[in-house]
C-alpha cells in the first residue's frame, strides 16, 4: 500500500468483514504469475483435488464467489486456469493413450458451453435427422462462457449482476436472430425496467452499466486523483468535478488543451475533424481502410484529437469493447458490432436482463434440455426455476451438457480427409474419458483450439497465432445501499489517477425474476467495476501477455483492498465508509476476455487473407469453427452467427 495518509487502513477498509471472503486457505500473496504457472506435470495437474494447495493459495486467488448457482464459478477459477495451462503446455501424448473408452458416439460434439457453444447445439438439433444426438463439453462447473452472473445476499436482499456478457439488442423482426430469441423463448425483447421511487426528484438511471445517462442531465460527476492536484500534498483526497459538460470541465484540475479536448469529447456532439462516413457493410471500401490503421489513428483524424489525450484520458475504454487501448486495435473494431444493425426505435434496441446474457443462456438450455428448468420457457421462467444439474447428463436424452469437461485433444479417426469420425479426449474429476463423433464444433476460445487439435493444418495454426486475447477483470461490489451517490447527485462516475479501475454506472433492473418493482437510493445494488490492462505503446500480442501476467499475480485480497480504498477516498467525504457499506465484492477474472483485433485482423494485410478467414471458410475434416473471436467483436450476437455458419459447413460437406 502507498504511505499516502489517505490510504486507510486494512481494518477501517472492512478488510476482516467476514461476508466478504470465505475462510481461505491462508493470505499469502502470490509472488508472480510465473510461481502460478510452475511447471507441474500432467500426471500432478490431473491428480490434483479441486481444492488441494497450488502455489500460493487457490482461496486466496479466486476470493469470494457470492451466492446461489454461481457460486464457484466466478470467471476463470484457480481450477479451471489450472487446467488450461495443463492443456497449453502437456505432451498429449505421454498420458491421453490411457484414456478411458465411454462408449458413445454422437453425431455431433460441441467443444465449449458459452453462448456460441450452446447455440451452435441447438441449432444443430433443429436441422438434423429425427434421432440424432448431441453432446457439449463444457470445462467450467456451470454453461454459459461469459455469459455468466453473480449473485449477493445482502441483509436478506437477493442481487444479482453480469460476470461478462452483459447487453443484448433488439433484433429486426423477422430477421434470423429474432427467430432464434424467439424459438428459446424470448418473445419478447423488449424487457420492463425498475421504476424511481425516491422520495426526491427522479435520477437518470440507465438499463446497462455503461449507458452514462445521467451525463446529460448533470449527475453525473468526474474524480480527479491526487496526483492531479496541483500542489500535491499527502492529505489530498482528490476532487470531485460533479455535472463536468455542464460546467464545461470549469474547475477541473487539468490544463486548458486538456480541458479543451474532454469538453470536445464528452460534450456527445463532437464535431469530426474531417468528413467521415461510416461503413455500410462489412468488406466495402470504408472498412477495408480502416482496418488498415490504428483506432487511435483513426480518432486523431476523424476527431482531431491528440495522442496524448487519447492515452490519458480515453485508453483503454475507447477500446474497451477489444480489451485493450486505441493504439492497439484495428480502427474497423469500432465499427464491426454496428454492422449487425439493431432495430432502433425510440432508443429501446440497447437491453439487458438482471445477470446480463445468462438469461440468454439458460433459454437455450431449456430448449436444449426441457428437464434442465422446472419453468416455463421463458426469461421469468428459466430466472425464477433452480437448474437441475442432474438432467444435463442424461443417457436417454438426445442432447447433453457434460459441465467440468476439460477437452484435451480433438483428432480424426485417420485420414483428415476420408476419415468416418473423430474422437475426442477429456478430462472429468481427476479421470480421462474418450467419446467419439461423427462430427465436432470448436466454439471455445482461440487460445485453448489451437492446442486441442491434434492434427490441425499449419494454415490454421499459422491463422491462430495472429488471434491476440487481453484480460479483463469484472469486479462485482454490493453495497448496502446508494445514499452517497445520491448525496452527491449522480448516478454515474468516471474517475482518473486512481488505485483501479475508472467508471461505474448506476442501473435500472430489468423486471425479471425477483427483481424490487422500484428503486431508489436505500435499495441495495451492484456497482460494476471493469478493470482492463492495456500498455500503450507495446504490441497487442505483448500488451495481452503483459496484463495477464498482473492478473494472475494479484490476490484477491490485494483487489479486494484496491476497490475498498478507492471507494473510500471517492466517497468518505459523503458518509461512505467500506467497512459498514460494502456488503461483498466478487472478482471475475477473465484470462483471454477479449479477442483484441490489430490492424490487418478482419481483412488480411499483403495479400493475404485475413486469419478469421482461414478458419470460416471450410471445415478441416469434419471439424468447423465457432466462437465469436471468429467475428473479430466481442457480441453474443456474433457467438450466434458464428455458430450458425459451423453448423452449416457441417450439413453442408461434412455430414451426409
Amino acid at each position: 500500500m502507498s504511505a499516502r495518509a489517505n490510504k486507510r487502513s486494512d481494518k477501517s477498509l472492512g478488510m476482516d468483514a467476514s461476508i466478504t471472503r470465505r475462510d481461505f486457505l491462508g493470505a499469502t500473496l502470490l509472488a508472480s504469475g510465473a510461481q502460478l504457472l510452475s511447471p507441474f506435470s500432467p500426471a500432478q495437474l490431473l491428480a490434483t483435488e479441486p481444492h488441494a494447495a497450488l502455489p500460493g493459495s487457490m482461496e486466496d486467488w479466486n476470493g469470494y464467489g457470492g451466492v446461489g448457482e454461481y457460486a464457484d464459478s466466478n470467471g476463470n477459477t484457480w481450477e479451471v486456469l489450472s487446467a488450461g495451462h495443463k492443456l497449453r503446455d502437456a505432451n498429449p501424448s505421454a498420458f491421453l493413450k490411457d484414456a478411458a473408452d465411454t462408449g458413445e458416439l454422437y453425431d455431433c460434439v460441441v467443444v465449449g458451453g458459452g453462448i456460441s457453444g450452446l447455440a451452435a447445439a441447438a441449432l444443430f438439433l433443429r436441422q438434423a435427422r429425427p434421432g440424432s444426438k448431441c453432446l457439449v463439453l463444457e470445462n467450467h462447473p456451470i454453461f454459459g462462457g461469459e455469459a455468466r452472473q453473480n449473485e449477493f445476499d445482502v441483509d436478506g436482499y437477493r442481487v444479482i449482476a453480469h460476470q461478462g456478457s452483459a447487453i443484448y439488442f433488439v433484433p429486426y423482426p423477422r430477421s434470423f436472430l429474432a427467430d432464434f430469441y424467439y424459438a428459446i423463448g424470448l418473445h419478447e425483447p423488449r424487457l420492463s425496467y425498475q421504476a424511481w421511487g425516491g422520495s426526491d426528484a427522479a435520477m437518470a438511471i440507465g438499463r446497462t452499466p455503461y449507458d452514462s445517462a445521467g451525463m446529460s442531465t448533470g449527475q453525473y460527476g468526474f474524480w480527479f486523483g491526487p496526483k492531479f492536484i496541483a500542489n500535491d500534498s499527502e492529505s489530498s483526497s482528490g476532487k470531485w468535478l460533479i455535472d463536468p459538460v455542464g460546467r464545461k470541465f470549469a474547475g477541473a484540475p487539468v490544463n486548458n488543451a486538456a480541458r479543451a479536448e474532454l469538453l470536445h469529447w464528452y460534450s456527445g456532439g463532437a464535431a469530426d475533424h474531417a468528413k467521415f462516413a461510416p461503413p455500410q457493410y462489412e468488406g466495402d471500401e470504408v472498412s477495408r481502410s480502416l482496418d488498415a490503421v490504428t483506432l487511435e489513428d483513426h480518432y486523431i483524424q476523424r476527431f482531431g484529437l491528440t495522442r496524448e489525450f487519447i492515452r490519458k484520458y480515453l485508453s483503454p475504454d475507447l477500446g474497451g469493447g477489444s480489451g485493450l487501448g486505441a493504439d492497439a486495435l484495428s480502427a474497423f473494431s469500432e465499427y464491426a458490432a454496428d454492422l449487425l444493425h439493431p432495430y432502433e426505435k425510440k432508443g429501446e434496441a440497447v437491453q439487458m436482463f438482471p445477470g446480463g446474457n445468462t438469461t440468454i443462456a439458460r433459454l437455450i438450455v431449456k430448449t436444449l434440455i426441457p428437464a434442465a428448468f422446472a419453468g416455463d420457457a421463458t426469461p421469468d421462467g428459466v430466472t425464477r426455476s433452480p437448474i437441475n444439474f442432474a438432467a444435463l447428463d442424461r443417457a436417454e436424452s438426445k442432447s447433453r451438457i457434460r459441465l467440468g469437461s476439460t477437452v484435451l485433444q480433438v483428432s480424426h479417426e485417420g485420414d483428415p480427409a476420408s476419415a468416418d469420425s473423430l474422437q475426442l479426449i477429456y478430462e472429468k474429476d481427476g479421470k480421462l474419458g474418450r467419446v467419439r463423433a461423427r462430427s465436432a464444433v470448436m466454439a471455445g476460445g482461440n487460445w485453448t483450439t489451437k492446442h486441442i487439435i491434434a492434427d490441425l493444418p499449419s494454415a490454421q495454426k499459422t491463422a491462430y497465432s495472429q488471434f491476440f486475447r487481453s484480460p479483463c477483470i469484472m469486479a462485482n461490489i454490493a453495497v448496502r445501499n446508494w445514499r452517497f451517490l445520491a448525496k452527491l447527485g449522480i448516478s454515474g462516475c468516471r474517475w482518473f489517477g486512481g488505485d483501479i479501475g475508472n467508471y461505474f454506472e448506476l442501473r435500472r433492473m430489468a423486471l425479471v425474476g425477483d427483481v424490487p418493482p422500484q428503486i431508489t437510493p436505500d435499495s441495495p445494488v451492484v456497482l460494476t467495476v471493469k478493470i482492463l490492462f492495456s500498455y500503450p505503446g507495446l504490441s497487442t500480442e505483448t500488451q495481452g501477455h503483459r496484463g495477464r501476467g498482473e492478473l494472475l499475480a494479484t490476490s484477491f485480497r490485494e483487489y479486494e483492498r484496491r476497490i475498498r480504498n478507492q471507494f473510500s477516498q471517492m466517497f468518505s467525504s459523503v458518509g461512505f465508509d467500506a467497512q459498514r457499506d460494502i456488503a461483498g465484492i466478487v472478482l471475475n477474472r477473465w484470462g483471454h476476455a477479449y479477442l483484441s483485433p490489430q490492424p490487418g485482423f478482419f481483412f488480411g494485410t499483403g495479400g493475404k487473407p485475413a486469419p478469421r478467414e482461414v478458419l470460416r471458410a471450410a471445415p478441416f475434416g469434419r471439424i468447423t469453427f465457432a466462437n465469436t473471436d471468429l467475428a473479430g467483436a466481442m457480441d453474443h450476437r456474433f457467438s450466434i452467427l458464428e455458430a450458425r455458419r459451423a453448423v452449416s459447413q457441417i450439413f453442408d460437406a461434412v455430414l451426409d
